[in-house]
């Protein structure tokens, strides 16, 4: 069921990127922000930060706005953003679908556990992408969906934002019609393994970037039906 959430908000993204009349950049997706539907079928809900990119231009300049745990490195640097801000949020997003829980939390020695660094390195070194999976599910999950929807979290998470893939393409590797090489990985999650104070800063989810009222869209909360 959780590879299908991730398909499903995939695909969601996919529409509003790529299908819609003007390019539609989430820049607030996180898992609050993905409702299921009675047959849990993803929605992905929440318009009021997002922002309208006409097809002719692919960047818009913006004030920083989102979650941290999930925003893209451009975010911190101030650079015009594009659609792979939203597939870098949507990688995190990935991770903690595959984890069960939150990306950061303190283990027993008083240190921050990063799990996106680790989920990396077992796809990087090829190991045992099933000791990634929740406990709860007991091991019961398909390791080729676990193995692709990793991987694709692993891309969507890259530095560069020209080395992420689209959200068409991540479809198309979840579904298996796409195969790519594995991830190196990104340079920020090893920085974030070498520097405690950096996982805390840059992953506390109850703290969000400061929005002025002005910023925010009188858009009301939506959803977007994934298409296929």
């Amino acid at each position: 069921m959780r590879y299908q959430i991730a398909l499903g908000t995939a695909r969601g993204l996919t529409y509003l990127h790529e299908k819609c009349r003007d390019c539609i950049i989430h820049c607030d997706i996180k898992p609050e922000n993905i409702l299921l539907d009675v047959d849990f079928c993803p929605k992905v809900a929440d318009f009021g930060l997002a922002k309208l990119v006409g097809r002719d231009f692919s960047r818009v300049l913006t004030t920083m706005r989102g979650t941290r745990g999930y925003l893209a490195p451009e975010w911190i640097s101030g650079v015009a953003i594009t659609a792979k801000a939203d597939v870098y949020s949507y990688g995190m997003m990935d991770f903690e679908l595959v984890s069960g829980r939150r990306n950061s939390e303190p283990s027993e020695d008083g240190k921050f556990k990063f799990f996106p660094t680790r989920a990396t390195n077992v796809v990087v070194q090829g190991g045992n992408v099933l000791s990634l999976l929740d406990p709860s599910l007991k091991g019961n999950a398909d390791m080729d969906e676990v193995a692709r929807t990793v991987k694709v979290a692993a891309w969507c998470v890259q530095d560069d934002e020209t080395h992420r893939p689209s959200m068409g393409q991540a479809v198309q590797i979840l579904e298996g019609v796409l195969d790519v090489i594995l991830p190196p990985v990104p340079r920020s999650l090893r920085l974030f393994v070498e520097d405690q104070a950096n996982i805390v800063f840059f992953t506390d989810s109850n703290s969000s970037s400061n929005q002025s009222s002005q910023e925010r869209s009188n858009v009301s909360s939506s959803t977007a039906s994934p298409h296929t």
